[in-house]
């Protein structure tokens, strides 16, 4: 079974626009009031018996159950009864609200993420319809529940055979969007190790270095428009809250962020395919990129989208049916790829990297990209019999001995 997801831009009317920010207001509402609950109910624990809290807090009887999602879709379902607010929205919308909010306390608990936070009008941005009517979907509309026919701009072909599950209706600075989740019941196979294997390093200096010896610069989607962001950043503070001219300018604002935004993903996507192209094997680093952001070039490197770009190119490998992994992130660049020796440890204004046992000399993250290719090859089983490192065409000769090494363990099974 294969999931898809799909973004199209939404064309909606003047009524379905009043629909879908009082379904927001709604699942708002509910969402601030599940927390809510939920923490009173804590903080009502969180004294001794023998002892009050220096704060007041709202007093729960002992035999009061935790407020899980069951107990709260119950308090909602008889708060509906009453309360034409609440009517006024789907009830599997706001029951998935619930969902979510459950979602992200167990998160909290298990995964050690932060407590959920209150939304404000502009922090709740999108609701889910779990459920979908038959064929809701035709060339220049969608059909939703609450919003009946909706148009929309099909930017690209759905696949024949897929079945939407649900949409995600999100509200962004530039537009509505729906977000369909599509199924196809067929089973894909992961790839298997084949073909040229290609390193990959990634850095500040350069964003991209490969082991064939290319490198890519890293491009500064914030710091080219950040002398823009800061002039609004700057008239904002200027601005009454609460007025109209502070809510267009937190438009502007925020229109600019995803125009940086989206710069940055369709440059991935593009980087992506473009490394994909050519290889049957690709190896990054195993990092964790969280500690990369919280250091002196936190900023450079949430600019740089590290993260997101390993991710689109797993998912890119995948679609194109290129073996992926990732492999120990220690000592590459203190290793020579031609001969495995040890160099010692570089300091960063070392750009170069020169063997003294053997004399390979390249660029530092190329070297870097080289070792890392030769882990994944090595962690496949497979040794690189003849490196041919300091040759134009990288790979060649450990590229025809591993592939013929991969077919005949293919041949054997």
């Amino acid at each position: 079974m294969i999931t898809l997801a799909y973004e199209f831009k939404l064309e909606p009317t003047k009524e379905q626009i009043a629909y879908i920010e009082n379904t927001l207001d709604v699942c708002r509402s509910v969402w601030n009031f599940a927390l809510r609950h939920r923490k009173d109910w804590c903080a009502s624990r969180k004294s001794p018996v023998n002892a009050c809290s220096i704060d007041k807090e709202y007093i729960m009887s002992v035999d009061e159950p935790f407020p899980n999602y069951h107990k709260q879709a119950k308090l909602l379902t008889e708060a509906k009864k009453d309360n034409e607010f609440l009517k006024s929205a789907n009830a599997q919308v706001l029951q998935q609200t619930l969902r979510t909010l459950d979602r992200a306390w167990d998160d909290m608990k298990v995964r050690g993420f932060g407590m959920p936070r209150f939304k404000n009008k502009y922090r709740m941005r999108s609701f889910v319809f779990p459920q979908l009517n038959k064929n809701p979907i035709s060339n220049d509309s969608i059909k939703l529940p609450g919003l009946k026919v909706v148009k929309w701009r099909m930017s690209r072909a759905i696949p024949d055979g897929v079945v939407p599950k649900q949409a995600r209706i999100v509200r962004k600075a530039s537009g509505y969007f729906v977000m369909l989740s599509l199924q196809l019941d067929v089973d894909m196979p992961n790839p298997i190790p084949h073909g040229h294997p290609r390193g990959l390093d990634l850095g500040f200096d350069k964003f991209i270095s490969t082991s064939d010896g290319e490198e890519i610069k890293r491009p500064k989607f914030l710091r080219t428009l950040q002398s823009k962001l800061k002039l609004l950043q700057r008239r904002l503070r200027n601005k009454q809250k609460g007025s109209n001219n502070r809510h267009k300018l937190n438009q502007k604002i925020a229109r600019l962020h995803q125009r940086i935004s989206d710069t940055r993903k369709d440059w991935h996507f593009k980087l992506a395919h473009h490394l994909c192209n050519g290889v049957g094997m690709l190896f990054v680093e195993d990092i964790n990129f969280v500690s990369w952001q919280r250091g002196m070039l936190s900023k450079h490197s949430a600019d740089a989208g590290f993260g997101q770009f390993v991710n689109i190119l797993e998912w890119v490998a995948q679609k194109t049916d290129t073996y992926f992994a990732k492999v120990n992130k220690d000592g590459t660049s203190q290793t020579c790829p031609n001969c495995g020796e040890h160099t010692g440890k570089k300091t960063l204004d070392i750009r170069i990297h020169s063997c003294s046992e053997c004399g390979y000399t390249t660029t530092r993250d190329v070297a870097a990209a080289q070792e890392i290719r030769n882990r994944g090859v090595s962690a496949l089983g497979h040794s690189v019999l003849e490196n041919v490192c300091g040759l134009d065409a990288t790979g060649s000769i450990g590229h025809n001995i591993l592939v013929g090494t991969v077919r005949s363990r293919k041949l054997a099974s």
